[in-house]
């Protein structure tokens, strides 16, 4: 029997991996689900994220920019041992700056046809950014709008009415239309969408093919035995990232570490630290830190920055060093 699997994706901060946690959490309780994720950054904290709340599903990841790219190869390998597991539905999550046109290209082939039942592909968008001319001429923020099927407006509570009504319009100009659009706030929306039939049609307007620099692929990365840090970095897209790992034996101040997370610019800040208060996941969007309590235990802590400018990293890491027991 084939797998019922679904796209969603998004462009940086959206709430992906909010939305596919709240799906996690309403999920038939027979049911395993497998999710698949990818990130721009080389270090891997989404699948963390999730793994620690998301009973009932295996996650696997593949980090370090888009899974499309080294021919497939990477997300051909992760799908494929997924599949191996027998789950019950597959959720693929492509990075923000990924191309998601390439991952659908990838689950439609051949290769996959006897194992996938793909359904709709499920694009969430900050109704804010369809108003800003540095998204609005990013290609890769037109391409993961294109090959939706259902668009999901989030953090509307976040929104002004002028964001509302510029959301509603761009829906309404769609061509081919979207089978479906709402707007939610912190990532809710109905579990029964992802059952959605996708469109037979192939998104309107030329899909660029994509050229930017990768890291190269690495089956995992992990921090050796001998060393506390270990700090990765990757750019593409216009984009740059970089990454730490923190052994476990680290531990933050965590009124000093959340002080320092929000004075900084980044576009994007992830990270699940080992605390004073004990482990947490903090994510920092549009200037606002959200926090969630982690319940994992011995945990190496992930922080990844990302930004459209090269931050000056060596100082963020002597910061991060000051408000540790490193």
């Amino acid at each position: 029997m084939r797998v019922p699997t679904n796209i969603i994706t998004g462009f940086l901060g959206t709430g992906k991996t909010t939305a596919i946690l709240n799906l996690l959490k309403e999920k038939p309780e027979n049911e395993n689900w497998a999710v698949l994720v990818n990130e721009f950054g080389e270090i891997g904290i989404d699948g963390a994220m999730m793994t620690d709340q998301g009973a009932g599903a295996l996650i696997k990841e593949v980090p370090g920019g888009c899974m499309c790219c080294a021919a497939g190869v990477p997300m051909s390998v992760a799908i494929t041992a997924l599949l191996r597991t027998n789950p019950d539905r597959l959720i693929v999550e492509p990075t923000g700056l990924g191309h998601a046109h390439k991952v659908l290209a990838t689950l439609t082939s051949a290769q996959f046809a006897d194992y996938i039942d793909l359904r709709a592909t499920i694009g969430l968008v900050d109704p804010r950014n369809l108003s800003n001319p540095k998204y609005l001429e990013n290609q890769n923020f037109n391409d993961q709008l294109a090959i939706s099927d259902i668009i999901i407006g989030n953090k509307v509570d976040q929104c002004h009415v002028s964001d509302i009504d510029t959301f509603s319009d761009w829906v309404t100009d769609q061509n081919p239309p979207k089978m479906f659009s709402q707007l939610v706030k912190q990532g809710r929306f109905p579990i029964e969408l992802l059952d959605s039939h996708r469109r037979n049609e192939s998104p309107s307007g030329n899909i660029e093919e994509h050229h930017h620099e990768h890291a190269e692929q690495e089956p995992q990365f992990q921090l050796p035995p001998n060393q506390q840090l270990v700090r990765k970095e990757n750019k593409g897209q216009g984009y740059f990232s970089c990454g730490w790992i923190f052994g476990a034996e680290v531990v933050f101040n965590f009124d000093d570490l959340f002080s320092v997370l929000s004075d900084i610019t980044a576009e994007r800040v992830k990270g699940v630290m080992n605390t004073t208060n004990g482990c947490y996941a903090f994510n920092v969007s549009n200037g606002v830190v959200s926090v969630n309590e982690m319940s994992l235990d011995g945990f190496e802590s992930r922080l990844e920055v990302i930004d459209s400018q090269l931050l000056p990293w060596d100082e963020l890491e002597s910061v991060l060093k000051k408000i540790s027991n490193l």
